[in-house]
């Protein structure tokens, strides 16, 4: 005999709108005259609905949606009413309670639909705007492409959202991602010329010189009449030169030792009950991961922090730790501790939404400027190691041990971070003319602008009332409000500046949204759905 049970039908989606039924509790429910269809078959529905309800095909597009929309709240206010009589304290759980398993994915696929038609209405207003691509693989070994999108119109509006989610299911070469990226750009209406730039994570297949991402975006930019710039992400640049600084003769010995107290269940755990029981400061060491880009500071810091109560406990273990007894070894990691921390401090003001490359920038300078006075302060007969706390605690804990000996090492240590930082951001210094110009109008020489915005630049310096609002207003505001046929170039100048990224920090949040979103349970969610929830989630 045939089961039904088996066969594995479902109630779909558009039988609403086709036939208006729905789901309730695994049956499929007029919404008419509220019969039930035995069976989850469309010749079942469709009969039912033609021999009874012919009368609605009358209805068509939106006067029928909205006739849908009625019956539902029909439906919900009679299933309200009975909860009221019968049991009225559950009555707010029933309010909340969607009528079929279909619903939220309709409604996330209703409201990523807005957000995408809000956002093609706003593209065409866009004088200037620049992509953001970074390439992960999720659970399913998909490969998918976040591409970003920073958009100026002419009232110096910033728009930064989410372009596209394309799915790669072979080949993520260079020219694999051009095609996915132009498909976005295409279907999203947005003109070629108006690509300002476009910034990466500096991978291979994003960066190569012939048939990378970068190099085939400004091409067709060229192609199309205009000029784009590549970038290389400040945030990825900067964590490539805080590697720069190994240290493998400290980081090994701390990190083989928080992997002996967390690998093993037991050890741990007593562990962290001879921290609770001295009271220590803190509760427990923490892994490093060396792909987060903070893990590495704050995996030292909590060591440091508990260095006397972690040599404590592993004198009880029968396997203890030298190197704690070590003064030198101690001030290397004091000095580690401290400049990890400062990269850390550097790496947290890079990150942020809706950041302009100016203020990025800046942040980068005055780390550079940062760098040369902590040389000079190490570099003296006195080294002066204000700004390096946990390395003036340990010369502190050692004065017999000639520990300053050691703050030259540090000083040409530093210098040497220093000169890999002037190595990475090329590509951001070629541009600090027009950094320096869009942030400090005022303080730039008219003789050094570009000819086009030199007379514009005079007229700007020369008047009083438009110089007190730079200092009072923020930069935004202050483009904002220049005149526009006065001053064209230097809006113009201005967009560009305001359309650029900084960073593609907004894709490893988005990354981050994705891995917890599509995770080892739900690595059925397909890639339309998953589309459709970042699209919301950013």
């Amino acid at each position: 005999r045939r089961k039904v049970d088996s066969e594995g039908r479902r109630f779909q989606d558009r039988w609403k709108v086709e036939y208006f039924f729905t789901e309730i509790e695994n049956h499929c429910v007029c919404l008419i005259c509220q019969e039930t269809v035995a069976v989850y078959k469309e010749f079942n529905v469709k009969r039912h609905y033609q021999s009874r309800h012919s009368t609605y095909d009358k209805l068509t597009g939106h006067d029928r949606s909205e006739k849908l929309k009625q019956l539902e709240a029909v439906l919900i206010e009679c299933v309200m009413k009975m909860v009221e009589n019968i049991c009225p304290e559950k009555k707010q759980e029933f309010a909340n309670i969607c009528l079929a398993r279909n619903t939220v994915a309709r409604r996330i696929e209703e409201i990523s639909s807005d957000i995408k038609r809000q956002l093609t209405s706003k593209g065409v207003d866009f004088d200037f705007f620049s992509i953001a691509c970074d390439e992960s693989t999720d659970l399913s070994d998909t490969a998918q492409l976040l591409i970003f999108m920073r958009g100026v119109d002419d009232e110096m509006n910033v728009t930064e959202e989410l372009l596209d989610l394309q799915s790669l299911t072979d080949q993520t070469r260079g020219k694999d991602l051009f095609v996915s990226v132009s498909s976005a750009i295409d279907d999203m209406k947005l003109p070629w010329n108006k690509v300002t730039g476009i910034i990466t994570d500096g991978a291979p297949a994003m960066v190569g010189e012939r048939s990378g991402l970068s190099t085939l975006i400004c091409n067709k930019v060229i192609e199309e009449g205009g000029k784009a710039i590549k970038l290389h992400c400040i945030i990825h640049q900067q964590v490539l030169c805080a590697k720069h600084l190994k240290y493998d003769h400290v980081m090994k010995p701390v990190l083989k030792t928080i992997n002996f107290i967390r690998s093993k269940a037991l050890c741990h755990r007593q562990f962290k009950q001879f921290l609770l029981d001295i009271q220590a400061e803190y509760e427990d060491v923490l892994y490093h991961n060396d792909v987060r880009w903070l893990s590495r500071g704050s995996a030292l810091q909590r060591f440091y922090s508990l260095r006397k109560e972690i040599g404590e406990f592993l004198e009880t273990k029968g396997q203890p730790m030298r190197e704690l007894s070590d003064p030198i070894w101690l001030a290397d990691l004091g000095f580690l501790v401290d400049i990890t921390k400062h990269l850390n401090v550097l790496n947290t003001s890079l990150q942020g939404k809706d950041a302009a490359v100016n203020q990025l920038y800046s942040h980068l300078k005055a780390f550079g400027t940062k760098l040369q006075l902590f040389i000079r302060q190490l570099s003296q007969t006195q080294p002066n190691t204000i700004h390096f706390s946990a390395l003036q605690e340990i010369m502190n804990s050692f004065p017999q041990d000639n520990i300053s000996a050691q703050t030259s090492r540090y000083a040409a240590d530093i210098a040497s971070l220093a000169g890999e930082f002037k190595r990475h951001f090329q590509d951001f210094a070629a541009i600090e003319k027009e950094i320096s110009l869009f942030s400090s109008p005022f303080s730039v020489d008219p003789d050094d602008a570009p000819d086009q915005l030199q007379l514009e630049l005079i007229e700007l310096h020369c008047d009083s009332e438009l110089r007190s609002r730079h200092q009072q207003l923020s930069l935004v505001n202050f483009y904002r409000q220049l005149d526009k046929s006065r001053f064209q170039e230097i809006r113009t100048l201005a967009k560009k500046m305001l359309s650029l990224f900084g960073s593609t920090c907004m894709c490893e949040k988005t990354f981050s949204a994705m891995n917890f979103n599509k995770n080892r349970v739900r690595t059925r969610l397909s890639d339309s759905h998953l589309r459709d929830i970042l699209r919301i989630t950013t």
